[in-house]
């Protein structure tokens, strides 16, 4: 796997190592309360799913989970999702990011290199969906280019809280990235 470097981050391929810091961000409420894994993550279940991550294939169909470390310490920052679909011409993307990183472009530049990088080897079309509630996310994902195409009311569970919450779908096609990207 070839990683996706940008000035300030490496996406890369989970390692056991990152298990830790991966629980540390993921169960901070606020940041859990927007995404459907189960809160809190225990230890062992982080060390479950870093190595699940580990033996994922960016070049087959279905997630990939790649870590993204910042270059400046070689800390995890956060962790970048790309669904590819079976056609290998389509893709989903989600994205986490630590919070104490929040608001300094770090999210922004790994979505634009995971574009640039799944645009380059041929897809079609990206997308994207997020809580509706999760303005910054839905924010960064018009920033770099999706456009919003709908919102499906009290469609996504969110299995912490029991509550029904309203997602929104983005999506880019590889031509607006072309004319976007120029």
């Amino acid at each position: 796997m070839t990683e996706i470097e940008t000035p300030r981050l490496v996406l890369r391929r989970f390692r056991v190592q990152d298990a830790a810091p991966m629980a540390a961000y993921r169960n901070v409420p606020h940041i859990a309360h927007y995404q459907a894994w189960p809160s809190p993550l225990t230890p062992e279940a982080a060390i479950h799913q870093a190595r699940v991550y580990s033996g994922q294939d960016p070049e087959q169909p279905g997630w990939f989970q790649y870590a993204i470390e910042l270059k400046a310490d070689r800390s995890l920052a956060g962790d970048l999702g790309v669904n590819l679909h079976d056609n290998c011409l389509q893709a989903d993307l989600g994205f986490t990011l630590a919070p104490a990183l929040h608001g300094q472009g770090y999210a922004t530049e790994a979505v634009r290199a995971a574009l640039g990088h799944l645009f380059r080897r041929g897809l079609h079309r990206v997308s994207a969906e997020c809580d509706a509630r999760n303005t910054p996310s839905g924010r960064l994902l018009e920033r770099v280019g999706f456009g919003l195409e709908g919102r499906r009311p009290e469609y996504t569970l969110n299995i912490n809280t029991g509550e029904w919450t309203d997602t929104l779908l983005y999506g880019l096609l590889a031509s607006r990235w072309q004319t976007l990207a120029g």
